[in-house]
């Protein structure tokens, strides 16, 4: 039993402890998880004292409530660290892959493989053809690039924006995953 715990907040209220389980006889579980079967309530609350851990009920409704010897500290932090990994939801990013018109074969498929990574891993792609100099009087040449990058990951990725340009430089897509 750890003397210098604090009292019970109300959000662990839900497990009584030690002296607060007030019902007797218990189903009583020990420290190594093994059924010791129905025992007074005094008798388990002295077997968790020499043992140097709580008495925790786990089961509160069912007759007789069920209680385990075991560390309260160690077996809170456990349970928020399930509910926290139960809980946890991507959180969706844009991940951007930079063109240029001039690309080669090779490069476009080097750069459709990270964006299938990306897209696997739930996130969103914007593909991004940026024009210099000369190179702005062939936005034809940029769509194509990007349509094709369309079109070989229709299989993984829904269009969310088609290509456009934008700003005077460059022309961008936004792909998502398909649900």
């Amino acid at each position: 039993m750890n003397r210098n715990r604090k009292a019970i907040e109300p959000a662990e209220a839900s497990h009584r402890l030690n002296e607060q389980i007030r019902l007797s006889p218990i189903r009583l579980v020990d420290e190594n998880g093994e059924m010791m079967g129905i025992v007074p309530t005094a008798d388990a609350l002295r077997m968790a004292q020499e043992a140097g851990l709580d008495l925790v009920e786990v089961a509160p409704n069912s007759r007789p409530p069920v209680c385990r010897i075991l560390d309260y500290g160690k077996f809170k932090y456990e349970q928020k660290k399930k509910t926290q990994k139960s809980s946890k939801t991507h959180q969706m990013q844009v991940k951007e892959i930079r063109l240029r018109p001039k690309i080669g074969d090779h490069d476009i498929d080097f750069k459709m493989k990270r964006a299938r990574d990306f897209l696997a891993g739930r996130d969103k792609v914007k593909l991004n053809v940026m024009f210099r100099g000369r190179e702005n009087a062939h936005h034809d040449r940029g769509r194509e690039i990007l349509q094709g990058i369309i079109a070989s990951l229709d299989d993984i990725a829904k269009v969310e924006k088609p290509p456009g340009m934008e700003g005077g430089r460059n022309m961008t897509a936004v792909l998502a995953p398909r649900a």
